[in-house]
Protein backbone atom coordinates (compact mmCIF):
# COMPACT_ATOMS: atom_id res chain seq x y z
CA UNK A 1 0.00 0.00 0.00
CA UNK A 2 2.93 2.39 0.73
CA UNK A 3 4.25 1.96 -2.51
CA UNK A 4 1.29 2.66 -4.38
CA UNK A 5 0.70 6.04 -2.39
CA UNK A 6 4.41 6.82 -3.03
CA UNK A 7 3.74 6.22 -7.03
CA UNK A 8 0.93 7.89 -7.30
CA UNK A 9 2.15 11.19 -5.62
CA UNK A 10 5.16 10.77 -8.01
CA UNK A 11 2.40 10.91 -11.05
CA UNK A 12 0.25 13.22 -9.73
CA UNK A 13 3.51 15.71 -9.25
CA UNK A 14 4.59 14.90 -12.91
CA UNK A 15 0.91 15.70 -13.87
CA UNK A 16 1.15 18.82 -12.02
CA UNK A 17 4.76 20.18 -13.41
CA UNK A 18 3.67 19.38 -16.87
CA UNK A 19 0.25 21.34 -16.84
CA UNK A 20 2.49 24.42 -15.31
CA UNK A 21 5.53 24.01 -18.32
CA UNK A 22 2.64 24.10 -20.26
CA UNK A 23 1.02 27.17 -19.25
CA UNK A 24 3.86 29.04 -18.81
CA UNK A 25 4.87 28.44 -22.68
CA UNK A 26 1.50 29.29 -24.07
CA UNK A 27 1.78 32.49 -22.15
CA UNK A 28 4.68 33.59 -24.12
CA UNK A 29 2.79 32.49 -27.64
CA UNK A 30 1.16 35.83 -28.97
CA UNK A 31 -1.85 35.21 -31.59
CA UNK A 32 -1.60 37.70 -35.11
CA UNK A 33 -4.47 39.70 -34.71
CA UNK A 34 -7.08 39.88 -38.03
CA UNK A 35 -6.61 43.25 -40.32
CA UNK A 36 -7.43 45.08 -43.14
CA UNK A 37 -4.60 47.35 -44.86
CA UNK A 38 -5.16 49.81 -48.15
CA UNK A 39 -1.96 51.65 -49.69
CA UNK A 40 -1.93 55.43 -48.69
CA UNK A 41 -2.14 57.39 -52.60
CA UNK A 42 -2.48 60.88 -52.52
CA UNK A 43 -5.44 62.23 -53.21
CA UNK A 44 -7.44 66.29 -52.56
CA UNK A 45 -9.70 67.36 -49.98
CA UNK A 46 -12.01 70.46 -49.64
CA UNK A 47 -12.62 72.94 -46.13
CA UNK A 48 -16.01 73.80 -45.92
CA UNK A 49 -18.03 76.15 -44.23
CA UNK A 50 -21.11 75.06 -44.09
CA UNK A 51 -24.60 76.68 -43.89
CA UNK A 52 -28.43 76.98 -44.21
CA UNK A 53 -30.96 79.02 -46.15
CA UNK A 54 -34.16 79.80 -48.71
CA UNK A 55 -32.95 79.10 -52.57
CA UNK A 56 -35.58 81.80 -54.09
CA UNK A 57 -35.56 82.51 -58.00
CA UNK A 58 -33.44 85.29 -59.97
CA UNK A 59 -36.15 87.26 -61.45
CA UNK A 60 -39.99 86.98 -60.71
CA UNK A 61 -42.85 89.24 -61.66
CA UNK A 62 -46.78 88.77 -61.28
CA UNK A 63 -48.15 90.47 -64.36
CA UNK A 64 -51.27 92.00 -63.72
CA UNK A 65 -54.28 93.74 -66.63
CA UNK A 66 -53.18 97.58 -67.48
CA UNK A 67 -56.33 97.55 -69.44
CA UNK A 68 -60.06 95.91 -69.02
CA UNK A 69 -60.78 93.58 -71.52
CA UNK A 70 -62.08 90.24 -72.58
CA UNK A 71 -60.04 87.23 -71.11
CA UNK A 72 -58.29 84.86 -74.02
CA UNK A 73 -55.92 82.44 -72.89
CA UNK A 74 -53.60 81.75 -75.50
CA UNK A 75 -51.91 77.98 -77.06
CA UNK A 76 -48.54 77.26 -75.90
CA UNK A 77 -46.55 76.75 -79.53
CA UNK A 78 -44.83 73.93 -78.07
CA UNK A 79 -47.19 72.34 -76.56
CA UNK A 80 -50.33 72.74 -78.99
CA UNK A 81 -52.49 73.51 -75.72
CA UNK A 82 -53.39 76.52 -73.77
CA UNK A 83 -50.68 77.56 -71.06
CA UNK A 84 -51.11 76.03 -67.53
CA UNK A 85 -49.35 75.94 -65.06
CA UNK A 86 -45.26 74.62 -65.20
CA UNK A 87 -45.19 75.70 -68.72
CA UNK A 88 -41.87 77.53 -69.81
CA UNK A 89 -42.58 80.71 -71.63
CA UNK A 90 -40.03 82.54 -73.80
CA UNK A 91 -39.75 86.28 -73.43
CA UNK A 92 -41.66 88.40 -75.29
CA UNK A 93 -44.38 85.36 -76.18
CA UNK A 94 -48.07 86.57 -75.35
CA UNK A 95 -49.62 84.51 -73.18
CA UNK A 96 -53.15 86.18 -72.58
CA UNK A 97 -54.55 88.70 -74.57
CA UNK A 98 -57.61 90.96 -73.83
CA UNK A 99 -59.83 92.74 -76.17
CA UNK A 100 -62.44 95.67 -75.53
CA UNK A 101 -63.10 96.77 -78.89
CA UNK A 102 -64.12 100.66 -77.41
CA UNK A 103 -60.81 101.02 -76.44
CA UNK A 104 -59.71 99.70 -79.95
CA UNK A 105 -61.30 102.18 -81.69
CA UNK A 106 -60.58 104.98 -78.80
CA UNK A 107 -56.31 104.65 -80.03
CA UNK A 108 -57.75 104.69 -83.67
CA UNK A 109 -54.83 103.14 -84.93
CA UNK A 110 -55.40 103.35 -88.19
CA UNK A 111 -56.47 106.52 -88.51
CA UNK A 112 -53.03 107.46 -86.63
CA UNK A 113 -50.88 105.54 -89.27
CA UNK A 114 -52.46 107.23 -92.04
CA UNK A 115 -51.59 110.81 -90.63
CA UNK A 116 -48.27 109.44 -90.34
CA UNK A 117 -48.09 108.63 -94.27
CA UNK A 118 -49.29 112.00 -95.06
CA UNK A 119 -47.42 113.88 -92.52
CA UNK A 120 -44.41 111.96 -94.45
CA UNK A 121 -45.86 112.79 -98.12
CA UNK A 122 -46.31 116.27 -96.96
CA UNK A 123 -42.92 116.44 -96.08
CA UNK A 124 -41.07 115.16 -99.33
CA UNK A 125 -43.34 117.16 -101.09
CA UNK A 126 -42.46 120.63 -99.72
CA UNK A 127 -38.71 119.84 -99.52
CA UNK A 128 -39.09 119.19 -103.31
CA UNK A 129 -40.46 122.48 -103.61
CA UNK A 130 -38.31 124.09 -101.60
CA UNK A 131 -35.46 123.31 -103.94
CA UNK A 132 -37.05 124.92 -106.58
CA UNK A 133 -38.12 128.11 -104.24
CA UNK A 134 -41.74 126.95 -104.21
CA UNK A 135 -42.21 126.69 -100.24
CA UNK A 136 -40.24 128.84 -97.51
CA UNK A 137 -37.76 126.94 -95.38
CA UNK A 138 -40.08 127.45 -92.28
CA UNK A 139 -42.99 125.80 -93.99
CA UNK A 140 -40.41 122.56 -94.48
CA UNK A 141 -39.61 122.52 -91.11
CA UNK A 142 -43.32 122.97 -90.21
CA UNK A 143 -43.51 120.02 -92.52
CA UNK A 144 -41.21 117.93 -90.28
CA UNK A 145 -42.62 118.94 -86.85
CA UNK A 146 -46.17 117.27 -88.04
CA UNK A 147 -44.19 114.36 -88.94
CA UNK A 148 -42.43 113.79 -85.77
CA UNK A 149 -45.75 114.87 -83.94
CA UNK A 150 -47.50 112.08 -85.85
CA UNK A 151 -44.60 109.53 -85.46
CA UNK A 152 -45.05 110.14 -81.44
CA UNK A 153 -48.72 109.69 -81.78
CA UNK A 154 -48.95 106.45 -83.78
CA UNK A 155 -46.28 105.03 -81.39
CA UNK A 156 -48.28 105.40 -78.46
CA UNK A 157 -50.87 103.76 -80.01
CA UNK A 158 -49.27 100.96 -80.57
CA UNK A 159 -48.21 101.06 -76.89
CA UNK A 160 -51.91 101.21 -75.80
CA UNK A 161 -52.92 98.65 -78.09
CA UNK A 162 -50.13 96.42 -76.76
CA UNK A 163 -51.12 96.56 -73.28
CA UNK A 164 -53.95 94.68 -74.29
CA UNK A 165 -51.21 91.65 -74.63
CA UNK A 166 -49.69 90.30 -71.67
CA UNK A 167 -46.62 89.00 -72.30
CA UNK A 168 -43.45 87.24 -70.79
CA UNK A 169 -41.19 89.74 -69.84
CA UNK A 170 -38.01 87.16 -70.08
CA UNK A 171 -37.58 83.71 -70.34
CA UNK A 172 -39.15 81.69 -67.25
CA UNK A 173 -41.65 79.27 -65.85
CA UNK A 174 -45.27 80.13 -65.29
CA UNK A 175 -45.87 79.57 -61.67
CA UNK A 176 -49.48 81.38 -60.77
CA UNK A 177 -52.25 81.22 -63.59
CA UNK A 178 -55.81 82.26 -62.22
CA UNK A 179 -58.20 80.80 -63.62
CA UNK A 180 -60.95 83.11 -65.79
CA UNK A 181 -63.74 81.73 -67.74
CA UNK A 182 -62.81 82.61 -71.41
CA UNK A 183 -64.60 86.03 -72.61
CA UNK A 184 -64.76 86.67 -68.87
CA UNK A 185 -64.47 90.75 -69.18
CA UNK A 186 -61.58 91.41 -66.56
CA UNK A 187 -61.28 94.44 -64.82
CA UNK A 188 -57.82 96.79 -65.00
CA UNK A 189 -55.34 95.38 -62.32
CA UNK A 190 -56.39 91.79 -62.59
CA UNK A 191 -54.05 89.28 -61.61
CA UNK A 192 -53.40 87.17 -65.08
CA UNK A 193 -50.02 85.22 -64.58
CA UNK A 194 -46.98 85.09 -62.14
CA UNK A 195 -43.54 83.86 -63.91
CA UNK A 196 -40.65 83.20 -62.20
CA UNK A 197 -36.60 82.34 -63.71
CA UNK A 198 -35.44 80.14 -62.00
CA UNK A 199 -32.82 78.84 -64.27
CA UNK A 200 -29.71 81.07 -61.77
CA UNK A 201 -31.45 81.49 -58.17
CA UNK A 202 -30.15 83.66 -55.14
CA UNK A 203 -29.63 82.10 -51.74
CA UNK A 204 -29.48 84.77 -48.49
CA UNK A 205 -27.23 83.48 -45.64
CA UNK A 206 -26.16 84.49 -42.52
CA UNK A 207 -22.20 83.05 -41.71
CA UNK A 208 -20.83 83.11 -38.00
CA UNK A 209 -18.36 86.27 -37.03
CA UNK A 210 -15.71 83.41 -36.83
CA UNK A 211 -16.27 83.16 -40.71
CA UNK A 212 -15.42 86.13 -41.61
CA UNK A 213 -11.66 86.33 -42.94
CA UNK A 214 -12.28 82.46 -44.33
CA UNK A 215 -15.17 83.24 -46.88
CA UNK A 216 -14.57 85.86 -49.77
CA UNK A 217 -16.97 86.51 -53.18
CA UNK A 218 -16.34 83.69 -55.63
CA UNK A 219 -15.16 81.03 -53.76
CA UNK A 220 -17.27 77.64 -55.16
CA UNK A 221 -20.36 76.36 -52.89
CA UNK A 222 -21.92 72.95 -53.23
CA UNK A 223 -25.38 73.22 -52.70
CA UNK A 224 -27.45 69.92 -51.72
CA UNK A 225 -31.14 69.16 -50.68
CA UNK A 226 -32.77 66.12 -49.57
CA UNK A 227 -34.99 65.50 -51.92
CA UNK A 228 -31.74 65.13 -54.45
CA UNK A 229 -29.20 62.74 -52.19
CA UNK A 230 -27.52 62.02 -55.83
CA UNK A 231 -27.28 66.17 -57.02
CA UNK A 232 -24.83 68.58 -55.92
CA UNK A 233 -25.68 71.64 -57.25
CA UNK A 234 -22.96 74.38 -57.90
CA UNK A 235 -22.92 77.99 -56.62
CA UNK A 236 -20.61 80.87 -55.83
CA UNK A 237 -20.49 83.20 -53.52
CA UNK A 238 -21.74 86.78 -55.03
CA UNK A 239 -22.01 89.08 -52.10
CA UNK A 240 -20.72 89.45 -48.63
CA UNK A 241 -21.55 92.30 -45.87
CA UNK A 242 -18.53 93.38 -44.03
CA UNK A 243 -20.76 94.52 -41.13
CA UNK A 244 -21.37 91.98 -37.89
CA UNK A 245 -24.53 91.83 -36.14
CA UNK A 246 -24.12 92.62 -32.60
CA UNK A 247 -27.19 90.87 -31.62
CA UNK A 248 -26.35 87.55 -33.41
CA UNK A 249 -22.74 87.57 -34.22
CA UNK A 250 -23.09 87.01 -37.67
CA UNK A 251 -22.66 88.37 -40.98
CA UNK A 252 -25.11 88.77 -44.01
CA UNK A 253 -24.29 86.96 -47.51
CA UNK A 254 -25.56 86.13 -50.77
CA UNK A 255 -24.96 82.82 -52.69
CA UNK A 256 -25.40 82.83 -56.82
CA UNK A 257 -26.84 79.19 -57.69
CA UNK A 258 -26.21 77.68 -61.15
CA UNK A 259 -29.73 75.47 -61.71
CA UNK A 260 -29.68 75.52 -65.35
CA UNK A 261 -31.36 72.10 -64.92
CA UNK A 262 -34.38 73.15 -62.53
CA UNK A 263 -33.21 70.40 -59.93
CA UNK A 264 -34.22 73.33 -57.36
CA UNK A 265 -37.31 74.79 -57.04
CA UNK A 266 -38.24 77.92 -55.74
CA UNK A 267 -38.93 78.02 -52.03
CA UNK A 268 -36.53 74.90 -51.17
CA UNK A 269 -34.74 74.80 -47.84
CA UNK A 270 -30.97 73.97 -49.07
CA UNK A 271 -27.68 73.28 -47.47
CA UNK A 272 -24.70 75.29 -48.94
CA UNK A 273 -20.89 74.02 -48.65
CA UNK A 274 -18.70 76.96 -49.06
CA UNK A 275 -15.25 76.22 -50.38
CA UNK A 276 -12.95 78.00 -48.08
CA UNK A 277 -9.59 76.00 -48.58
CA UNK A 278 -8.32 72.90 -50.84
CA UNK A 279 -5.56 71.05 -50.94
CA UNK A 280 -4.87 68.39 -54.18
CA UNK A 281 -1.94 66.29 -54.42
CA UNK A 282 -2.10 65.60 -50.76
CA UNK A 283 -2.90 62.24 -48.39
CA UNK A 284 -5.96 61.72 -47.34
CA UNK A 285 -7.85 59.53 -45.20
CA UNK A 286 -10.61 58.21 -43.05
CA UNK A 287 -10.84 60.73 -40.19
CA UNK A 288 -12.70 57.38 -38.50
CA UNK A 289 -8.52 55.85 -38.53
CA UNK A 290 -7.03 58.72 -36.91
CA UNK A 291 -6.99 57.84 -33.01
CA UNK A 292 -5.94 60.07 -30.17
CA UNK A 293 -3.28 59.33 -27.12
CA UNK A 294 -2.40 62.32 -24.96
CA UNK A 295 -3.38 64.73 -27.02
CA UNK A 296 -1.34 63.48 -30.16
CA UNK A 297 -2.96 61.60 -33.00
CA UNK A 298 -1.89 58.38 -34.79
CA UNK A 299 -2.88 55.88 -36.66
CA UNK A 300 -1.30 52.05 -37.47
CA UNK A 301 0.26 50.58 -40.54
CA UNK A 302 1.68 47.43 -40.93
CA UNK A 303 5.52 46.11 -41.98
CA UNK A 304 6.18 42.39 -42.57
CA UNK A 305 3.53 41.19 -40.39
CA UNK A 306 3.67 43.79 -37.13
CA UNK A 307 1.05 46.82 -36.78
CA UNK A 308 3.56 50.32 -35.60
CA UNK A 309 1.83 53.21 -34.19
CA UNK A 310 2.47 56.58 -36.24
CA UNK A 311 2.27 59.31 -35.45
CA UNK A 312 0.70 62.05 -37.71
CA UNK A 313 0.43 65.84 -37.74
CA UNK A 314 -3.15 66.71 -39.82
CA UNK A 315 -4.39 69.50 -42.03
CA UNK A 316 -7.47 70.26 -44.18
CA UNK A 317 -10.72 68.22 -43.05
CA UNK A 318 -14.16 67.48 -44.22
CA UNK A 319 -17.03 65.41 -42.57
CA UNK A 320 -15.36 62.88 -43.72
CA UNK A 321 -11.61 62.83 -44.42
CA UNK A 322 -8.39 64.23 -43.03
CA UNK A 323 -5.62 65.58 -44.99
CA UNK A 324 -2.13 64.06 -43.67
CA UNK A 325 0.48 66.20 -43.44
CA UNK A 326 3.37 64.14 -41.51
CA UNK A 327 3.90 60.70 -40.69
CA UNK A 328 2.55 58.68 -43.33
CA UNK A 329 4.17 58.34 -46.47
CA UNK A 330 3.23 57.12 -50.49
CA UNK A 331 2.62 53.52 -50.09
CA UNK A 332 2.70 53.04 -46.72
CA UNK A 333 0.01 50.01 -45.80
CA UNK A 334 -2.36 51.95 -43.97
CA UNK A 335 -4.70 49.90 -41.26
CA UNK A 336 -8.53 50.16 -41.75
CA UNK A 337 -9.96 47.63 -40.16
CA UNK A 338 -8.75 46.23 -36.44
CA UNK A 339 -7.34 48.73 -35.50
CA UNK A 340 -9.33 49.32 -31.95
CA UNK A 341 -7.23 46.76 -30.26
CA UNK A 342 -3.43 47.19 -31.66
CA UNK A 343 -0.80 48.54 -29.67
CA UNK A 344 2.89 49.31 -31.40
CA UNK A 345 3.90 46.58 -32.32
CA UNK A 346 1.38 43.66 -32.36
CA UNK A 347 1.57 41.31 -34.92
CA UNK A 348 -1.25 41.36 -37.20
CA UNK A 349 -2.56 39.00 -40.32
CA UNK A 350 -4.04 41.00 -43.48
CA UNK A 351 -7.23 39.76 -44.26
CA UNK A 352 -8.78 40.99 -47.67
Amino acid sequence: MKCNYFLSSILLSSLLMTACSNQQSGSTVELASPVSVTEVQESFIKKYNSTNGTAVSLSEVELTSEMAGEYHLQINPRTKRPYKLGDRVLAGEIIVKLSNKQHENDIAIESKKLSLEIAEQDEVKKRALYEKGGVTQSEVRNAEVSITNAKYSYENALINLDKMNIKAPFTGVIVNLPHYTRDVQLSSGSSIVSIMNYDQMIMEINLPESAIDEVKPGQEVAITHYTLPKDTIKGTVSELSPAISPETRTFKGKLLIDNKDLLLRPGMFVKADIVVDQAENTIVIPKELVMNNRGRKHVFVVERGVAYMRNIRTGLEDNENIEVLEGLSMQDQLVTRGYETLRDGSKVKIQK
